[in-house]
């Protein structure tokens, strides 16, 4: 089933993140991370592709399990660092393995890679390639403080625009900590003329060490009631994480009820974690 199906039905639709391993012999951790989500029913699962395609061959692997398990896949696909002729095989295995939903992405730039390869430059780029291949469902990524390599938050928009209108279905947001930073994007895109449903990325934040790596990587906000919460709880793991989990599951209750109907879990391969946000949310769903 495609995901822009999933999303038009209405209604609220909490999906999933996972990340495949970096070596082989963590592969049957990792599958057995995802049955225990298909149990939650996620209106979709993604499968990360890790920096530069480092994880290429789990990521599809995984997602086909998924598949064969009876839940929607979302595949990840990265092209930077890449060429058209890899991107094109991925594609192609994808589509033959039926997996109708690709995650278009530019991709973490590796330290020891150069920042691009002639073939592919941005998103828009890759987005225009699936969409030539074959009848996909396409997401692409989008920053509601906009990219950390952006310049401005104009800037961000104008790209994040290219990417709709290259064929993007939906867009999904990196994690954000405050509400109205969400809504306000939302509002900009609108203006922007970005139509594509919009789908909230919430990551729980279980532990102190998680949050310096959250800022770096998305370049979000850390708002003054969750400095504060990591301040009280910073000498104790246990009571960290149940205030983490219990600001996760306000934050979503909060976009509920705000109107915001799409929400996306970065689960962090952590199933008890999801487990107790969701059960938090149950009456919402």
């Amino acid at each position: 089933m495609k995901i822009k199906d999933i999303l038009a039905q209405g209604g609220v639709n909490v999906s999933l993140e996972v990340f495949p391993p970096k070596q082989w012999e963590k592969l049957a951790h990792s599958k057995q991370v995802v049955e225990e989500l298909i149990t939650f029913d996620p209106a979709f699962i993604s499968v990360t592709y890790g920096a530069a395609g480092t994880t290429a061959g789990f990521t599809a692997e995984i997602a086909e399990d998924i598949l064969r398990c009876g839940a929607v896949p979302l595949s990840h696909l990265t092209c930077v660092n890449s060429t058209k002729e890899k991107v094109l095989e991925v594609i192609e295995h994808l589509k033959a393995a039926g997996i109708e939903n690709i995650l278009a992405l530019r991709g973490d730039i590796a330290a020891e890679a150069p920042a691009h390869t002639p073939d592919f430059r941005y998103a828009s780029e890759l987005i225009s390639l699936i969409k030539a291949q074959g009848d996909f469902c396409i997401g692409a990524a989008c920053y509601p403080e906009k990219h950390p390599e952006s310049p401005s938050v104009a800037d961000d928009l104008f790209y994040l625009k290219q990417k709709a209108d290259a064929g993007a279905d939906f867009l999904t947001t990196q994690m954000f900590f405050e509400n109205d930073i969400f809504f306000r994007f939302e509002k900009n895109c609108r203006k922007a003329g970005i139509t594509a449903p919009l789908v909230a990325g919430i990551m729980p934040i279980t532990a102190i060490s998680q949050i310096g790596r959250s800022v770096s990587l998305s370049g979000c906000t850390i708002p003054k009631a969750f400095s504060d919460l990591a301040a009280t709880y910073a000498g104790a793991p246990e009571e960290m994480r149940k205030a983490g989990i219990d600001y996760a599951i306000k934050q979503i209750r909060d976009l509920i009820e705000r109107g915001q109907k799409n929400i996306h879990i970065y689960t962090m391969n952590k199933p008890q974690t999801t487990h107790e946000v969701l059960e938090g949310i149950r009456d919402l769903l």
